[in-house]
């Protein structure tokens, strides 16, 4: 039984992969940048906040500093000005800053290119850290928000006991080298068709076929 099951999701998980490149075959990156660093910034700010919105407070900030030796000579104020319509921007402001330093101080000024480096910053997350390896450095990561892991409990490809598991889960459906893809097909699938509120099931291109598969026979 439980192989069979295996065997199911294994094809389901197929399937979404093909619905997903046919939707976006080839996903553009949502958040705006130039660089490793502006990317780290950037993906740092969207904590809780929407990629729109960080791209709209973003170039005041990178007119102020665009790199780690500008922003470490800044103040927190001076930070928090630019940010300051981000959620938890205060606090933001302050791993902005310190943050810069660090890199300054152990980095030369440049975005290190390690998980265990990157997550050792602060307000950089696991999460963060996946974002800009994958779609900066190359590497392939499956950054896992709340999103992703919203759709892949609802999808039944993970047990959404928590953001960790999701992802393991989800690398063990889909093939190593379409990782960073899947990550942002994810993403922008939710956006325009498995919101988490006013979701129509029978509406989405997924959801339609995966709740008939687990519909009690």
């Amino acid at each position: 039984m439980e192989e069979s099951t295996s065997d199911q999701l294994t094809a389901r998980a197929e399937r979404i992969a093909t619905i997903l490149d046919e939707l976006y075959p080839e996903p553009p990156i949502p958040l705006d940048h130039s660089d490793a660093f502006s990317l780290l910034i950037a993906v740092l700010l969207s904590a809780q906040t929407t990629d729109k919105r960080v791209n709209l407070v973003t170039p005041a900030l990178f007119a102020l500093a665009d790199n780690a030796f500008d922003m470490a000579e800044l103040s927190v104020e001076q930070i928090l000005g630019a940010i300051r319509t981000c959620g938890l921007a205060p606090t933001k402001a302050k791993n902005v800053q310190r943050l810069a330093q660090i890199l300054v101080a152990e980095h030369e000024g440049q975005v290190p290119d390690t998980l265990e480096a990157l997550e050792a910053l602060p307000g950089v997350g696991h999460k963060t850290a996946s974002v800009v390896m994958a779609q900066w450095f190359g590497v392939p990561a499956f950054p896992v928000d709340t999103h992703i892991h919203r759709l892949a409990e609802r999808w039944g490809l993970s047990s959404g006991k928590n953001v960790v598991q999701t992802e393991k889960d989800l690398k063990a459906y889909f093939a190593r080298d379409t990782w960073t893809r899947r990550h942002l097909q994810i993403i922008y699938f939710g956006r325009e068709h498995c919101p988490a509120r006013g979701h129509v099931v029978e509406s989405c291109p997924i959801c339609s076929w995966v709740s008939a598969e687990d519909a009690p026979i």
